[in-house]
């Protein structure tokens, strides 16, 4: 019986000779790092992506027109405050682009570092009463730039309150049984963080850090009913410390009887938002072409913004604002559903309330259906503080999505 012998597998051919060895090395290099630099990306991460940095760039040019006025009244000229906000974005999405990259260790081991320096900032800017402004003493002036350290807090939020109710959610559901400073203590941070933006003046902030909190005790797993509990208790603080100011107290009896009288200092900036918004009906007047941007409409470049964009655009713009965050809102609820990770899910949660939940105040507040309480539009209102924050806040949750192990199983 003869046997055939197997065949060998021919040698690999000679490398070519006119290459160099450089050459030879760079190529599957470039092509590995390629490969990393892309991997694990999933749809929801470019919709993430690219959403935000469509209304990053549709808010530039909404600053751009909404602040030119304004801007040559103060600066003597047309592009200031657009050219500072321009600045402050070409410094956020970068680090938004880093911050994706980095893994969920590392929010896990600075999220400490990141609330407890926030909290400082802030004490600083209430005790020694380092930024007053117009409508609160939440600023705090370094040399020639400003910064509004209660942003700072709600970034961390996001990574801190991930890291600690995951830990204290078993405990506060038994706390009966469990000695109340193995939660309380925990969470003394977001408590302290709360009173102290609220001792700033600024009861907008004050309502999103709240929801944050409240949000993250929920989607961490604390029983509904210990929620509920809390929250009354809260409201009844807040209730406290409005009627405690006149001016919370009186803006809050104006919104409950309807603005009318356009006299009201209380009322006017309300009156000439829903002007503004009546003007521009379906399509718009035209970008650019606004009226109440004249100085008839206060804070038309921050917090009135939405205003001008009904004004300019129309209903057609407005609407086509509000589906864009409705399209933020998918993505961040797509990518909690795909996450393993309890620190991760629950980060991206409170990321979520605070962008989509402050874009659904500051809209309430241009349409009336809330007083006016001084929150931005993210990613669209001037102001360099809350655009680099929530630029990061993306950034963070982009790096949940990019380090998704489910999401690399499935691209393999």
């Amino acid at each position: 019986m003869t046997t055939t012998r197997p065949s060998r597998p021919n040698p690999p051919p000679d490398p070519d000779p006119s290459a160099t060895a450089d050459e030879t090395r760079r190529g599957p290099a470039a092509r590995v790092v390629v490969r990393r630099i892309f991997a694990a990306e999933t749809p929801e991460y470019f919709l993430l992506l690219g959403t935000t940095l469509f209304l990053v760039v549709f808010g530039l040019v909404m600053v751009l027109s909404s602040s030119s006025i304004e801007s040559w009244v103060s600066d003597g000229d047309f592009f200031a405050r657009a050219s500072r906000q321009a600045i402050l974005a070409l410094i956020g999405v970068p680090l938004m682009l880093i911050a994706a990259r980095a893994p969920r260790s590392f929010w896990r081991r600075w999220a400490w570092h990141l609330i407890i320096g926030a909290l400082v900032l802030q004490a600083v800017v209430v005790v020694v009463g380092a930024g007053q402004s117009l409508y609160n003493n939440n600023w705090l002036y370094i040399g020639g730039f400003s910064l509004q350290p209660s942003e700072l807090i709600k970034l961390g939020f996001v990574v801190w309150l991930a890291l600690v109710v995951t830990r204290v959610a078993p405990i506060i559901n038994d706390w009966r049984r469990a000695d109340w400073r193995e939660y309380a203590l925990p969470l003394a941070p977001a408590v302290a963080g709360i009173m102290l933006v609220m001792l700033g003046n600024d009861l907008g902030t004050t309502v999103i850090l709240a929801a944050m909190v409240l949000g993250s005790l929920y989607f961490g797993g604390v029983r509904l009913s210990i929620v509920s509990l809390i929250t009354i208790v809260g409201s009844l603080g807040a209730a406290i410390a409005v009627q405690a100011s006149d001016s919370r107290s009186e803006r809050f009896a104006v919104w409950f009887e309807g603005c009318t009288d356009i006299a009201s200092r209380y009322c006017y900036q309300t009156l000439q938002g829903w002007q503004a918004l009546g003007d521009g009906g379906i399509f718009g007047v035209g970008l650019g072409n606004s009226t109440a941007k004249w100085s008839w409409l206060p804070e038309a470049e921050t917090d009135f913004i939405f205003a001008v964009i009904g004004e300019e655009l129309g209903l057609i713009g407005a609407l086509l604002v509000v589906a864009l965050f409705v399209v933020l809102a998918i993505c961040f609820v797509r990518i909690i559903r795909r996450q393993v990770d309890p620190y991760a899910k629950l980060a991206t949660a409170i990321a979520m309330i605070w962008i989509i939940g402050q874009a659904f105040v500051n809209i309430a507040v241009v349409l009336g259906l809330l007083p006016v309480l001084g929150v931005p539009l993210p990613f669209i209102s001037a102001g360099g503080s809350s655009l680099v924050t929530t630029l990061l806040a993306v950034g963070i949750v982009l790096s949940f999505a990019r380090h998704d192990p489910r999401a690399r199983e499935q691209l393999r």
